[in-house]
């Protein structure tokens, strides 16, 4: 895989329907990356700027709006945008957020279609964009409950609207490795649980009845990382919300995941996410984020 996309881990967490993220800025300044998460990107007023959605590169007008699915790679890029107030709208939420068997019932056949091209990314056309930006903007707004119908109606009428056009030629997505295993996933709702404790290859061997030389190559061909980096990428998403949600220090935050020390945690956050953890907090002082 291409050592200049980062894969995101973003601060959703199980307990979320999705989240929200609203700013207002001069440039576009993430790299290219993908996420297992579903997203939906409004964006105004970033005439000139450059999308690349998988195999995808197009610039842009005044306002697109794109659908984008688990695990494709995607970023926006300034290029000759000369804006100096680009509105974005990120609105994120688990693929498995809609369970497989409602996603089958009649009523639902628009959205199921729409979620299988959007593994090719989905630009919606100017007329859908005017039709539904000030629902988009003002979801945020809503409560609990209310915006989780919201959404769902967002996108029963995205996905009946005209003239959508995919991006990408290809399923040109990092879904290679697929973990569809009850030990994997024991494995990780352990680890998603304890990730604030000190957790030992030998333990989560014998969770999955396993010796740890065989579990050790299962993860590893099952997901594409080790035990190790599968475990540091749990505490990292849990640490990435708590550097939103929370006024500990960035220490606290650190120990509370189960680092043993700040510069560990710093040097595997950095390379995780290419920024440190203070201008990862940073960066969302200047938006609106907010958790459903």
């Amino acid at each position: 895989m291409n050592n200049n996309i980062t894969r995101e881990i973003t601060p959703l967490t199980q307990s979320d329907c999705f989240t929200i993220f609203s700013r207002t800025k001069k440039e576009f300044d993430f790299p290219l990356h993908y996420h297992e998460e579903y997203e939906l990107n409004l964006i105004l007023n970033a005439k000139g700027a450059k999308r690349i959605v998988g195999d995808h590169i197009d610039v842009i007008n005044d306002a697109e709006l794109v659908f984008v699915g688990p695990n494709l790679t995607h970023a926006w890029f300034t290029h000759q945008c000369t804006s100096q107030a680009i509105v974005e709208v990120t609105i994120q939420f688990h693929k498995d957020l809609f369970d497989a068997k409602f996603m089958r019932r009649n009523q639902l056949s628009l959205i199921r279609n729409m979620f299988e091209h959007s593994q090719k990314g989905i630009l919606f056309s100017e007329e859908t964009i005017d039709r539904l930006k000030t629902r988009i903007l003002t979801l945020n707004q809503k409560n609990g409950f209310d915006s989780v119908l919201e959404l769902l109606s967002i996108l029963h009428d995205l996905s009946s609207s005209r003239n959508m056009r995919t991006l990408s030629d290809a399923s040109f997505n990092n879904e290679q490795f697929n973990y569809n295993s009850r030990r994997i996933e024991k494995v990780f709702e352990y680890m998603n649980v304890n990730y604030g404790k000190q957790i030992s290859l030998a333990e989560v061997s014998k969770l999955a009845n396993m010796p740890e030389v065989s579990f050790s190559r299962f993860i590893k061909k099952r997901t594409g990382n080790t035990f190790i980096d599968s475990l540091n990428e749990i505490r990292l998403g849990h640490a990435t919300r708590m550097l939103i949600d929370s006024t500990q220090t960035v220490a606290e935050i650190a120990y509370r995941c189960g680092f043993n020390n700040i510069s560990n945690f710093n040097r595997i956050f950095k390379k995780k996410k290419n920024c440190t953890p203070k201008e990862f907090r940073d960066s969302y002082t200047n938006g609106s984020r907010v958790f459903i």
